[in-house]
């Protein structure tokens, strides 16, 4: 018979040590990205491939990014991940993949110049949002979506300074886009000004362009 007070003293003693675990991975982080300012994040679905039209639009903003003196900062995983990392470095620029440990290992591109690990989601969450001055969302899955709204929250909830957001793919996102507006706030769930969070923008060239003229560096 197992001992119970035995099993709840081991758990307390795991989740100790698990603190000091989630304190190196920020300390890690901190130090890294403070010197990488001024810095964007970029999400997007991982199971694009080189050649297809997200991955080159992908590829465009991290080069464009580049060129115009910012970071770029991705997952540092394989799709659009790679594609912006790819732009980045092939521009010179500071090309960062902030890699997580998964059950089925996500391998870092080779496009990362700075690449950190992380075994906690929150954490590297905690890191894109801290150290980027826009948020750039292309096509993508629950990953991206679950980015896309932790930022619009975080902005809402004034927990952040407000930075802009942008949704890249203007025909991928009509249909949440229209659930925001048609059902959400005709049902008083969100307000307008929390749809003015976000800019719906395809136009590589124009989001460097709104960000230059919108950011504080």
């Amino acid at each position: 018979m197992v001992d119970k007070q035995y099993v709840v003293d081991d758990i307390t003693i795991q989740d100790s040590w698990r603190l000091f675990r989630i304190m190196a991975e920020f300390v890690e982080g901190f130090e890294a990205l403070s010197q990488q300012h001024p810095s964007v994040s970029i999400f997007g679905s991982t199971r694009v491939r080189a050649g297809d039209e997200v991955y080159m639009r992908a590829e465009q903003i991290g080069r464009l990014l580049a060129e115009n003196g910012f970071g770029v900062i991705t997952g540092g995983g394989p799709g659009v991940m790679e594609a912006a990392n790819k732009g980045a470095a092939s521009a010179g620029g500071r090309s960062i993949g902030l890699n997580i440990e998964l059950p089925l290992e996500q391998k870092p591109n080779p496009y990362s110049n700075i690449t950190l690990r992380f075994r906690y989601f929150f954490v590297r969450k905690v890191m894109f949002v801290k150290y980027a001055l826009a948020y750039i969302i292309l096509p993508g899955g629950f990953g991206t979506i679950d980015e896309l709204f932790e930022s619009i929250t975080l902005i809402q909830t004034h927990k952040i300074k407000p930075f802009p957001v942008f949704m890249v793919g203007s025909s991928y996102w009509k249909g949440l886009l229209d659930w925001m507006k048609d059902v959400a706030l005709k049902e008083g769930k969100i307000s307008p000004p929390d749809l003015e969070i976000i800019q719906v923008v395809d136009d590589p060239a124009e989001i460097i362009k709104i960000i230059k003229k919108t950011v504080i560096l």
